[in-house]
C-alpha cells in the first residue's frame, strides 16, 4: 500500500503546462496507433471469422429450410401414392368381391342345375320301377286271378279246367272285359255257367 501511495504522490506532481482535460500527445498517438492495430487485428481475423460462421449459420438454416421444403415436398408425393394405392386397392376389392359374388351365383345355379337334373333322374327312375313293379304285379294278379277263377269256374261247373290255352283265353277275356267295363258282376256268373 505504501508504494501504491508513493506512486501516486510521483504522478501527482502538478506539470504547469499541462492541461487537466487534454491528453498528452504521446498518449493520444500510442492510442491510435492500438487502436489502428486493434483495428487491422479485427478486421483482419476476427470479422472473416465472424462473417464466416455467419453465412454457415445462414447456409445451414437455408438448407434446413430447403431440406425441410423438400422433405414436405415428398412426404406430399407419398401421401398422394398412398391415396392413390389405396383407392386402387378398394377398387381391386370391391372387383374381387363382385367376381367372388358372380362366381358364388354361377356355382349356386350349377348345383342348382345339378341338382334338378338329379331330382329329375331319381323321379324318372323312381317311375320306371314303380311301372316295372305295377307291370309285375298286373302280370302276377293275372296269373292269380286266373288261377283262382279257374278254380272257381271249375267248382261251379264241377269239371277240371285244367287246360291251360282254354284257361289262357278265358283269362285274359275275362279281364279285357274287367279294365275295359263291360263286366257286371252278376253277367259273371252267368258268363262262366255258359261258357262251360
Amino acid at each position: 500500500m505504501h508504494f501504491i501511495a508513493s506512486i501516486a504522490s510521483a504522478d501527482n506532481a502538478p506539470d504547469p503546462n499541462s492541461s487537466v482535460i487534454l491528453p498528452q500527445w504521446g498518449e493520444l498517438i500510442a492510442g491510435f496507433v492500438f487502436f489502428a492495430i486493434f483495428y487491422i487485428v479485427v478486421k483482419q481475423k476476427v470479422v472473416p471469422r465472424l462473417e464466416k460462421a455467419y453465412a454457415d449459420r445462414t447456409a445451414a438454416i437455408q438448407g434446413g429450410m430447403h431440406k425441410a421444403e423438400q422433405a414436405q415436398q415428398e412426404a406430399q408425393a407419398a401421401l398422394q401414392e398412398y391415396k392413390a394405392q389405396l383407392a386402387d386397392a378398394r377398387a381391386e376389392a370391391a372387383r374381387i368381391r363382385e367376381e367372388a359374388k358372380e362366381q358364388g351365383a354361377a356355382i349356386l345355379a350349377d348345383m342348382r342345375k345339378q341338382a334338378q337334373s338329379e331330382a329329375t333322374r331319381i323321379t324318372e327312375s323312381a317311375h320306371k320301377q314303380i311301372e316295372a313293379e305295377r307291370q309285375q304285379a298286373i302280370v302276377s294278379l293275372r296269373s292269380e286271378v286266373g288261377r283262382i277263377s279257374t278254380d272257381l269256374a271249375s267248382r261251379i261247373v264241377g269239371e277240371s279246367l285244367d287246360d291251360d290255352v282254354r284257361q289262357k283265353g278265358i283269362v285274359d277275356r275275362f279281364l279285357a272285359e274287367l279294365e275295359a267295363g263291360e263286366v257286371r258282376p252278376e253277367a259273371v256268373g252267368s258268363g262262366a255257367g255258359q261258357e262251360v
